[in-house]
């Protein structure tokens, strides 16, 4: 999956928005959003917000965890822990990369929420590096993957099966076959 396809999954995720224009349920095949009504917070997908907010016919509301205090206290919990701690969304990153970009505006300490959740992303790459060079070195057959994001396991998912199946083309290799026989001339 490309991170493309990943944060495309992401902008399906619910967002608050304050509408400033007045519009009755619309019906979608996703499901029904609305009404808006100027000054009353609407949930809407994360794509509809940001074309709102580019058309300027919202504020949006900055999702909870989507706060320094909280943001720092999820960074700090990860450097501690060996594992890796459970995120406040499954597209965390998607979500703060598309919400700065379009909405920077609308989020308090933006700058300091970018930089806090790149540590906590670094933090978990570097965890996921030393686990993935752990699991190779010892030469595991299964890996359990809590609490890891989609866009975390597609980043190193390409290189975790390539490395998995050269070590088994290196076993079958050094394994002698059932059907192999030297040849006698």
């Amino acid at each position: 999956m490309e991170p493309a396809e990943v944060e495309f999954l992401a902008e399906k995720e619910l967002v608050t928005i304050v509408p400033n224009f007045s519009l009755d349920r619309i019906h979608l095949i996703g499901g029904d959003l609305g009404p808006f009504n100027p000054g009353l917070p609407v949930e809407v997908p994360v794509w509809l917000a940001i074309n709102l907010k580019q058309r300027q016919k919202c504020r949006l509301i900055p999702p909870e965890w989507m706060d320094v205090g909280k943001l720092e206290e999820i960074r700090d919990q990860e450097r501690k822990e060996d594992t890796f701690t459970p995120m406040p969304s499954p597209y965390y990153m998607e979500l703060t990369k598309l919400l700065l970009n379009y909405a920077s505006d609308n989020i308090p300490r933006a700058d300091e929420i970018r930089t806090l959740v790149k540590d906590t992303w670094d933090t978990r790459m570097a965890k996921l590096r030393l686990s993935a060079d752990s699991f190779v070195r010892q030469q595991e057959a299964h890996a359990k993957l809590d609490n890891l994001t989609l866009m975390e396991i597609n980043t190193t998912g390409t290189f975790l099966t390539q490395a998995l199946d050269h070590m088994y083309k290196l076993r079958t290799n050094l394994q002698p076959g059932e059907g192999s026989h030297s040849q006698e001339f």
